[in-house]
């Protein structure tokens, strides 16, 4: 594998699981950087949009963000680059702008909250993964590396995992950044699609002309 052909995907990768692991140490690294929607209300501490996106709960809640950025991600640098939809520039635009879209919802209802806390790079990582799935709907996703489903359907099971963990609540981890992210994504890149290539928009509408529950293997 050519890890050249991605070399954005890896770099917020490691750039994440480093300052993750520094933080796993260091509690006060995790109190300056963490999303606290009262401190950036009162306080106007606005880096925390993109700085809790590089922090993490604990191992598994960073692999299994990673893992899914590295498989969605480097799909999605390869489409934005040759496709001529804004290259490196836009995707780190989408991840960035996606962290920040993916939190503001949460910050609007918890800024009264002197107790709300959030982290994790979920927002980002579902709007790069949303964004994949316009190319290729029915790719096929192995849940838990055995029960294979396509990308659309994913995409409708996370959207309902999303909204039924936002309502039952519990934990540092913010799942309706998970869904606003997602949508985020989606607009963002059908916009850029929009402006950049419309042409593309045959191929897609084409793609959803056949859909598959499974996945195309």
């Amino acid at each position: 594998m050519n890890f050249s052909s991605f070399p954005i995907t890896l770099f917020l990768i490691g750039i994440t699981v480093i300052i993750s692991l520094i933080g796993f140490g260091n509690q006060n690294l995790i109190n300056k950087t963490i999303m606290w929607p009262y401190g950036v209300s009162k306080q106007k501490e606005y880096y925390r949009f993109i700085t809790s996106g590089f922090i993490h709960a604990d191992w598994m809640h960073l692999f299994f963000n990673m893992f899914t950025l590295y498989f969605f991600g480097r799909n999605l640098e390869f489409y934005f680059r040759e496709y001529a939809l804004g290259g490196s520039i836009a995707y780190l635009t989408l991840y960035f702008l996606g962290m920040i879209a993916a939190d503001l919802p949460t910050y609007n209802k918890q800024k009264q909250n002197e107790n709300y806390l959030c982290l994790g790079a979920s927002g980002a990582v579902s709007a790069v993964v949303f964004a994949t799935i316009i190319f290729s709907p029915w790719s096929s996703i192995y849940l838990y590396g055995a029960i294979r489903v396509s990308a659309a359907a994913y995409a409708i099971l996370y959207i309902f995992y999303c909204v039924y963990m936002s309502k039952r609540g519990g934990g540092h981890i913010n799942h309706d950044a998970h869904l606003w992210g997602s949508i985020f994504g989606l607009i963002y890149t059908l916009a850029l699609i929009a402006v950049l290539q419309p042409a593309l928009f045959t191929a897609i509408i084409e793609e959803l002309k056949h859909p598959t529950l499974f996945g195309t293997g």
